[in-house]
């Protein structure tokens, strides 16, 4: 069972585990980055409020968190054909882990944003700061530790996204631990991925709460 072929594939799944991760958690911060700082200050009270738009965003991200991502990954099907021009690998599976993370980042980011000192928005107001100016320059860089712990934290939700996939051949670890560990039943190969998935969660956890704790100015 462990020939050089076997191998070099857990090696490949390995890399398009890494892949589909950091290339769907870059997609997804793009989108809900902005998304999430939008979700904060067009609250009713806020630095802009606009009500109408915060509820159209408000239920867009609830309906699409609400949806588990198994179902998810099927639903959007004729979405990632359209795409990538396939539905299987992991390039068609950064598709469904894009438009199932970014409501959870935007979330994260919304609770990051909304633990900024008030006093600090406060002040720079009374300095007349446009709104562009609070964001750029009180609200994300006074929520950058908090942000960057989020950002670990929803990468290792990808990551086990990207596992998930592997029922839909998506490719990566998963993929192979469903092929062979539980189809064919080498439970060598099952154990081998999961302990590359458990060492892969923990490098990335060690190095978000790493850079975190460089960000903090508290310490």
């Amino acid at each position: 069972m462990w020939d050089s072929a076997t191998i070099q594939m857990i090696i490949i799944g390995l890399f398009e585990t890494l892949y589909m991760t950091l290339f769907s958690t870059l997609l997804a911060y793009v989108i809900g980055l902005p998304l999430g700082v939008v979700l904060v200050i067009t609250e009713k009270n806020s630095i802009l409020p606009i009500p109408w738009l915060n509820n159209v965003l408000n239920f867009v991200v609830n309906i699409l968190r609400s949806v588990p991502f198994l179902i998810l990954l099927i639903a959007v099907i004729p979405i990632t054909r359209a795409i990538t021009g396939t539905t299987i690998g992991s390039t068609a599976t950064v598709v469904p882990l894009v438009i199932a993370a970014t409501p959870f980042i935007a979330r994260m980011v919304e609770s990051s944003i909304k633990e900024v000192d008030k006093g600090v928005i406060e002040a720079a107001l009374s300095m007349g700061a446009s709104p562009f100016h609070i964001i750029y320059k009180v609200l994300i860089p006074e929520a950058k530790p908090a942000l960057v712990v989020g950002a670990a934290i929803a990468t290792t939700t990808i990551l086990g996204y990207s596992a998930m996939a592997g029922i839909v051949s998506g490719g990566g670890l998963g993929d192979i631990a469903i092929r062979y560990g539980y189809y064919r039943g080498q439970n060598g190969i099952m154990i081998v991925t999961v302990i590359l998935l458990v060492i892969v969660v923990q490098i990335l956890q060690e190095i978000g709460m790493r850079i975190a704790g460089l960000q903090d100015k508290r310490k």
